[in-house]
């Protein structure tokens, strides 16, 4: 049993922030109702690339989910989504604000159902502001929020990083909201609603530049690799590729120093505290990438774990899901679909000692649970789910 066994969720997100939240809660052991639009269903079933017809994109967000389509533009479909909300325990969407309130389905209006209901509302820009009905991708969150300002190549333009954090970030913190109007719920009987918003995540998640700025009021641009508080914390040129090594106080660049032959400059003025290496980083950091280039990046990873130094290479995808850390922990797991057959995916994160997570199911195919689900709800013939069919209620 998972640690969120027993927990129903009315699962009504689609592409990634909400997706990738309701994965982590069905990772978990909670049981995910997926509702769909029928015929089309989640925009990233249409994403690239294909295995057998079947979008990877999708099935890498979605496994340990039960679908349902279910058209909430017809008035049958409304009445049964209703139904559902009075038997599940959490609710969760990522429609662009407004949306659920203009088909009657607002927080408002479902919380009357089921005083108990966690609302989860996953958008671009929340509940409340000015731009709250502005619509948002993950681009324009990482533009707007700042993120992109300090990311690149020093002097260079500003850049998207690599991963959606825009969409991952908002299914994080809507998760972690999620688990804490639970807790509450335990304790006092009352749901609430949880608005997340993804441009908010972006701004959280600026960390030291938003301190940086408030303290200096200079404004931090891109760096490239260097860390800006750290010295040296930044990928170095070796023999034969590169390496990070990251010296995170004093102790570690003493060592560093011993092993890396800079004995010479390891109680040097300039260079013995970190305020002293970041103030001389231009001199230092020459020095340092003199020696790098002595050795070979796997020499340098042996030599400085033995010494304690914080390293390690840049992995490109490849190596990444073949490395020996990642699959002692689980991290590159394959799931088999029925449709598209075996696929390797990312695992369970979060490691529990009790309540293990566990991926019990591949990403359903759309409608697949229909019969299943409204047999379990409602107790519905499979006629009767045939008909719901034909009139475009399912």
């Amino acid at each position: 049993m998972g640690p969120l066994e027993g927990l129903k969720v009315l699962d009504l997100t689609r592409v990634l922030a909400g997706p990738y939240c309701t994965m982590i809660l069905g990772d978990l052991g909670a049981n995910i109702i997926k509702v769909e639009m029928p015929v089309t269903g989640d925009d990233s079933r249409h994403f690239g690339p294909y295995q057998n017809g079947e979008s990877a994109y999708f099935m890498s967000l979605n496994r340990n989910k039960r679908s349902m389509t279910l058209n909430l533009k017809n008035e049958h479909g409304k009445t049964l989504l209703k139904e559902l909300v009075k038997k599940v325990d959490i609710i969760i969407e990522n429609f662009r604000p407004g949306t659920m309130e203009k088909l009657g389905l607002g927080y408002e209006t479902l919380k009357t159902l089921n005083p108990e209901l966690i609302y989860a509302a996953s958008s671009g820009f929340g509940h409340s502001g000015p731009y709250s009905k502005k619509p948002a991708y993950d681009g324009v969150v990482q533009a707007m929020g700042g993120i992109m300002s300090i990311t690149g190549a020093k002097g260079g333009e500003p850049m998207r990083v690599g991963p959606s954090i825009g969409d991952i970030a908002a299914g994080l913190f809507t998760a972690i909201g999620v688990l804490a109007a639970l807790n509450h719920k335990n304790l006092t009987g009352i749901g609430q609603k949880v608005d997340v918003a993804m441009l908010d995540c972006q701004v959280a998640m600026l960390e030291n530049a938003i301190a940086r700025y408030v303290v200096t009021k200079d404004i931090p641009k891109p760096a490239g690799n260097r860390h800006t508080s750290i010295v040296p914390f930044e990928p170095f040129d070796t023999l034969d590729s590169k390496i990070v090594v990251a010296a995170g106080n004093d102790g570690i660049w003493k060592r560093f120093c011993g092993v890396a032959d800079l004995n010479d400059i390891v109680d040097d003025d300039r260079f013995k505290t970190n305020p002293k290496r970041n103030e001389n980083y231009d001199t230092l950091r020459p020095l340092v990438a003199k020696q790098m280039l002595k050795k070979t990046t796997d020499e340098w990873g042996k030599i400085l774990d033995d010494a304690g130094v914080p390293n390690g290479p840049i992995n490109s995808v490849d190596k990444v899901i073949e490395n020996e850390q990642v699959l002692a922990r689980d991290m590159i797991v394959e799931v088999d679909h029925p449709v598209a057959g075996p696929l390797k995916m990312p695992g369970i994160a979060i490691k529990l000692s009790e309540t293990p997570g566990a991926i019990e199911t591949c990403a359903p195919l759309l409608g697949e649970h229909n019969k299943e689900l409204l047999k379990e709800f409602f107790d519905y013939s499979e006629a009767e789910v045939d008909k719901m069919i034909e009139e475009g209620i399912l």
